[in-house]
């Protein structure tokens, strides 16, 4: 009864071992995947101010940064103060115009400076997502921070993107704008943050597959 006993311990332990590991192999190779970009595919990096690249010069924006690093033709759509209300209503103009195979949505970041509502800024997003996935484009989020000593995104950016499983982007630029050697002033990066900011997306499309 006592060697049975042991055998029994010792295959649970091993049973618990691959229940681990085979997390952890989920942990690493998870989140949600894209279809590959095509080599002419367009990429449309669209939002406020951040995409535009305020605080740094044109070549030097993320997305002229991200179109050299995943070799993809990347259109900035920036329009420095926007809200994202003003940003849905331009949406569909900006798709048609370039016909994306892929969406970089970075947008909402007025929205928190102007203390607007959270609930209506994430509906504002979210039929960004719905608009732009009913165009043929697929979807990357990208997190802004809320303004504060300890600024980090808002809670509905993840939110959304898990509920619309998007590749999702929430820490690069909580980090920049918390270095003041990656910002130009207290809301956008400068030349080296915005390059960060590029390889952070580069490295999410990467790891979902679409480059």
């Amino acid at each position: 009864m006592r060697e049975r006993s042991r055998a029994e311990g010792r295959l649970t332990v091993l049973r618990m071992a691959l229940i681990v590991l085979v997390l952890l192999v989920a942990a690493c190779g998870g989140g949600p995947k894209l279809p590959r970009l095509a080599p002419d595919a367009v990429v449309l990096a669209f939002g406020d101010s951040l995409t535009f690249g305020t605080g740094a010069n044109p070549h030097e924006s993320y997305p002229a940064r991200l179109e050299a690093l995943i070799g993809r033709k990347v259109v900035a759509s920036g329009v420095p103060g926007e809200v994202s209300a003003a940003g849905l209503a331009r949406l569909s103009s900006a798709l048609e115009e370039t016909r994306p195979q892929l969406l970089v949505l970075c947008h909402g970041g007025n929205d928190l400076l102007r203390k607007l509502d959270d609930g209506q800024t994430a509906n504002n997003l979210s039929a960004m997502v719905r608009l732009a996935r009913s165009r043929g484009a697929q979807v990357v989020l990208i997190g802004v921070p809320k303004p504060g000593l300890l600024p980090s995104p808002a809670v509905f950016y993840e939110d959304i993107a898990r509920e619309f499983k998007l590749p999702y982007e929430g820490a690069a630029l909580r980090k920049i704008l918390t270095d003041n050697a990656l910002k130009s002033d207290l809301v956008h990066p400068n030349s080296a943050g915005y390059a960060r900011l590029a390889e952070a997306v580069a490295a999410l499309l990467k790891k979902a597959g679409a480059v």
